[in-house]
């Protein structure tokens, strides 16, 4: 069946990816062994730009250097929401009796993807693109749109989840729901050289 696969880029991140050996993800190759009987026709990534940090000022590097690596699947797109940072007061968790109560904390949020996810699938849908929709993400906020394809379009909706614990909201709405598992994560992932329009460009080295 002809499925369009929506990824949360930072929900599969931070529930799947971070603090693995396997940030250097091929999407494709990932939504094929979790999907065999599917036509991966579409896949869609939803990210946002992120800046320099203190700590970790190569980060946007290694970001465009990924998306450069993702770019060169066939008929992958992505999408760009915002990425705000800013810096804001809050309390200590655990403050001494005579210390400082309050602490200041580098807030980062990522805008966008959860709308413009919903939005892209709910119109995909009608416009007849695909047969399947597939959400990467654990975001229950995506709960409307899901609802909206699996009971007014009548069409199916699949869940390959980042994260240990499903939404039980979501998974109770999709049809079907898939576990984004190490093993998956391995086996998935790009050459460690790989060459696009512009040149020959390389995994980054501390990943």
């Amino acid at each position: 069946m002809k499925t369009y696969v929506y990824v949360d880029g930072f929900n599969l991140y931070y529930g799947a990816i971070k603090g693995t050996p396997y940030k250097w993800l091929d999407l494709l190759q990932m939504c094929r062994k979790l999907l065999p009987k599917n036509e991966i026709a579409k896949i869609k990534y939803y990210t946002a730009k992120v800046g320099a940090r203190p700590n970790d000022p190569d980060q946007p590097v290694r970001q465009q250097t990924y998306l450069r690596a993702i770019a060169t699947i066939p008929d992958l797109e992505i999408i760009y929401g915002q990425f705000l940072q800013s810096t804001v007061l809050m309390m200590r968790a655990k403050p001494s009796p005579n210390g400082e109560k309050f602490v200041d904390v580098i807030k980062t949020e990522e805008k966008g993807s959860d709308v413009n996810i919903a939005t892209h699938m709910v119109h995909d849908g009608h416009l007849g693109l695909y047969d399947v929709a597939v959400i990467v993400s654990n975001d229950s906020d995506l709960l409307e749109p899901v609802r909206i394809v699996r009971y007014e379009l009548d069409k199916p909706v699949g869940m390959l989840c980042p994260h240990k614990h499903p939404s039980f909201t979501l998974k109770r709405h999709t049809n079907f729901m898939k576990p984004i598992r190490q093993g998956v994560l391995k086996d998935s992932q790009f050459p460690t050289t790989m060459r696009d329009s512009v040149g020959t460009f390389s995994k980054p080295s501390n990943w």
